[in-house]
């Protein structure tokens, strides 16, 4: 819902709300905050509120430290695991310089540039996030192991599906924040889950796909377990995706998505890295329904891109190489740029690849091109890519290049 800044300090008075988190990311798409009290949201909302950039990862250093936050009034959530007296909410934020400028590695405010600059074009963009992730049984110290929660396969019951519960737990957290989650299940591996969501617009998509890590660890955490989102956490098992569905449509009407379909194929290994920015990540592909080779097909989930089967306001594509150590906002918003340059030059995707790429032989996969199969590799994609290097700020670029972006 949107609320006013003035709505927002009359809800936090008469709901006996005892601490505003303000919320953000780092540039790696780590979610960070900071609490104030009710009596400083009034300066939060008309000067921001100053955070030490220095202590951030990709942020800045002592010699220019202070960096401001706004908090985005329209983002208002209860946290409902938090106490029903003393009540917490929370706000996500926009990062600027004290002197108002927009923080250039804020990327919330990069995604919302990308959503501008489609609006000026007559295209408005729709993103829905299939998250996976494992749940893991923690030791007699509260820590995490690698013994998975439960056994069971592809969509199996209870009692072989122990997440079952967790999963219930985490649907009913989410909907009470106001955020709709479309189904969920037990995914292939042993103590694997995945909850999917509706489509929304790109900014509210990725604001979601942050709450989501946020309310899967805090339900674990309370069910004794731990929730891990990397790529690979289990050897010879299969790896956790971020399957990113996205749709246009222009004003004019027409039928956009092949276009759509295009610019994502032809960019998307410059944009790679910041899709899949572990070492971990790379050996997702290829197998368990992650794509190595860039093509697409309909229905068939051994591509890159796929378009579901679904009519109307469901049609869309879905690109299943990126991993849920990305961040959001800057996934969300380099793709944007590549529909647009899809788009703007009515590129027309190559012929579908209708067959099962895991058990292709070489005639076939030698006539494909494959996706960076290292991290090393997708960062040298990145830094000879002009469509990235005119995008992107100098700063995010030369801490993505150092190869280590991923943190846990």
């Amino acid at each position: 819902m949107k609320y006013s800044p003035q709505e927002i300090m009359q809800y936090v008075r008469e709901e006996d709300v005892k601490f505003i988190r303000l919320a953000f990311c780092d540039i790696y798409g780590k979610q960070k905050n900071i609490s104030i009290m009710p009596s400083e949201l009034s300066r939060a909302f008309e000067y921001g509120i100053a955070i030490d950039a220095s202590a951030i990862d990709g942020f800045g250093d002592e010699a220019r430290s202070d960096l401001l936050l706004h908090p985005d009034p329209e983002t208002l959530a209860v946290l409902p695991w938090r106490p029903e007296h003393g009540r917490v909410i929370r706000l996500f934020c926009d990062i600027t310089y004290p002197d108002g400028k927009t923080f250039e590695c804020d990327t919330r405010s990069f995604l919302k540039k990308a959503i501008a600059d489609a609006k000026k074009e007559g295209i408005s963009f729709a993103f829905g996030a299939e998250m996976e992730f494992y749940l893991f049984n923690l030791d007699e110290n509260g820590k995490p192991t690698r013994i998975p929660y439960d056994h069971a396969g592809y969509m199996d019951i209870a009692p072989d599906d122990r997440g079952e519960n967790v999963r219930r737990e985490i649907c009913l957290t989410l909907e009470q924040m106001g955020i709709r989650p479309e189904s969920s299940h037990h995914e292939q591996g042993p103590g694997q889950n995945e909850i999917d969501f509706r489509y929304s617009d790109a900014l509210s998509a990725a604001d979601n796909a942050m709450t989501f890590q946020t309310v899967v660890k805090t339900v674990a955490d309370r069910n004794g377990l731990y929730a891990d989102f990397s790529p690979k956490p289990l050897a010879g098992q299969p790896g956790s995706g971020l399957h990113i569905n996205m749709s246009a449509q222009s004003v004019s009407g027409e039928d956009i998505l092949p276009y759509l379909i295009a610019g994502t194929l032809e960019k998307v290994s410059d944009m790679t890295v910041f899709l899949n920015p572990s070492e971990k990540s790379y050996e997702r592909f290829g197998s368990s329904k992650a794509p190595k080779y860039i093509s697409w097909s309909t229905e068939n989930r051994s591509q890159l891109v796929r378009v579901p089967a679904a009519v109307g306001e469901f049609r869309r594509a879905e690109l299943r190489s990126p991993d849920p150590t990305a961040n959001p906002y800057l996934a969300f918003a380099l793709l944007i740029y590549a529909g647009l340059y899809g788009i703007k030059n009515r590129r027309m995707p190559p012929e579908s690849v209708d067959i099962n790429l895991f058990t292709a032989g070489p005639e076939i996969l030698n006539t494909l091109k494959a996706l960076p199969d290292s991290l090393k590799a997708a960062v040298e994609v990145m830094k000879n890519s002009s469509f990235i290097q005119e995008l992107l700020p100098e700063k995010m670029i030369e801490i993505y290049s150092a190869g280590n972006s991923f943190r846990s």
